[in-house]
C-alpha cells in the first residue's frame, strides 16, 4: 500500500471513530448477475443475467466516489463475463484508478483467464480440496488451479465461503494459499444463510472449530487475510451490523453493507468476516485496529 493511501485511510478511520461518522469508505459495484456456474451456496446468480452497460457502471462508480468511497470492489455474477461495446473488466479497473479510487479489487470464480495485473487484489473463490470444491461448484477445481498458475500477476487472494459441506477443508485451502506462487493470501467467510441456502449454515460449534483452525494458521505465520481478534465475534455473531462504512450498488440501487440488508433477520446471521472486522474497527476496538494495521500492510 502506498504511504499516501495509508495516511488517507488512517485519517478516515480516526475521524470515523472520534466523531462516530457513518460515511462509507468501501464500495462495491455489481457488474452483472450472469454467471457460468451455479454453486450450491449461491442464491444470486442468473436471476436476470443482465450485463449492466458501461455508462451505467461508470455512473455508479462516480456515485460511490462522491459518497466518499476510496476502496472499490467489482462483483458479480462472474465479473470476467462482463463486457459492453468493446469494454472489458480491465477497462473498468483502469477507469477506477483514473477516478481516484485508492484500492481496486475484483471478485471472481477463477474459471476464466486471470490477466488483470492492474487490480490490487483478485479475490478468487476456492471452496475446499478438489473433491469438496467440485461438489459445491461443479468440476472446476483443476481449471481454477491452472488459471492461478498462468495468471499474469501474484495479486490473487483465495476466497472461501465456509459452510456445512466444506468446513472440514479449511486447512486444505490454507495449504493451497501457502504453496501457489501467484496466491498472496486466503480470506474466509462463514456462510450467510440467504433464502434457499439455510441448510448450509454452520452451527456455533462448527464455526468455533473453523475459527480455531484459522487462528492457529495465523499464529503459525500462514498467509491469512483475516483478523485473529475478530474471530470470537464471528463465532458468536455478536458484532454490530450493518456496516455503514460499506455500500453496494446494483443496477443503480445503493444498499448499506450488502444486498442481505433487505432480507429480514439476515443481518443477525451475518457470516461476512469483513463486516465484523470493519464494524469493530470503526467502533474503536484497539485490538482490531492493531490487527488490521499489521494484516493490511502485509497483503495490500
Amino acid at each position: 500500500m502506498k504511504l499516501s493511501s495509508f495516511i488517507k485511510f488512517a485519517a478516515f478511520g480516526i475521524r470515523t471513530i472520534l466523531f462516530r461518522r457513518q460515511t462509507p469508505i468501501l464500495g462495491t459495484v455489481i457488474l452483472t448477475d450472469k454467471c457460468n456456474l451455479k454453486c450450491k451456496h449461491c442464491s444470486v446468480n442468473n436471476i436476470t443475467a443482465a450485463i449492466h452497460p458501461y455508462k451505467q457502471i461508470i455512473c455508479e462508480m462516480q456515485t460511490l466516489y462522491s459518497m466518499g468511497c476510496r476502496i472499490l470492489f467489482f462483483c458479480g455474477g462472474e465479473t470476467f463475463l462482463w463486457q459492453d461495446r468493446g469494454k472489458t473488466l480491465r477497462d473498468l479497473v483502469i477507469k477506477a484508478r483514473e477516478m481516484g479510487f485508492l484500492i481496486v479489487n475484483v471478485v471472481t470464480n477463477g474459471t476464466l483467464t486471470l490477466n488483470l495485473p492492474e487490480a490490487d487484489l483478485i479475490l478468487l473463490s476456492l471452496d475446499g480440496d478438489r473433491e469438496t470444491h467440485d461438489l459445491i461448484r461443479g468440476e472446476t477445481y483443476d481449471t481454477i488451479i491452472k488459471n492461478i498458475r498462468r495468471a499474469s500477476a501474484n495479486n490473487i487472494v483465495l476466497y472461501m465461503a465456509i459452510n456445512k459441506l466444506n468446513f472440514s477443508t479449511v486447512k486444505d485451502v490454507i495449504h493451497t494459499a501457502e504453496n501457489e506462487s501467484n496466491v498472496r493470501a486466503v480470506s474466509f467467510n462463514f456462510h450467510t444463510p440467504y433464502p434457499d441456502t439455510e441448510e448450509l449454515k454452520l452451527s456455533r460449534e462448527e464455526k468455533a472449530r473453523c475459527a480455531a483452525v484459522i487462528k492457529a494458521a495465523i499464529e503459525a505465520g500462514s498467509p491469512v487475510f483475516n483478523l485473529k481478534s475478530a474471530l470470537p465475534y464471528l463465532v458468536d455473531n455478536n458484532f454490530p451490523t450493518p456496516c455503514h462504512q460499506c455500500v453496494v450498488s446494483e443496477n443503480g440501487k445503493i444498499s448499506i453493507c450488502g444486498r442481505c440488508i433487505d432480507i429480514p433477520g439476515l443481518c443477525d446471521q451475518c457470516g461476512y468476516f469483513f463486516v465484523a472486522e470493519y464494524t469493530l474497527l470503526f467502533k474503536g476496538n484497539l485490538r482490531i485496529i492493531l490487527d488490521m494495521l499489521k494484516t493490511y500492510l502485509r497483503y495490500i
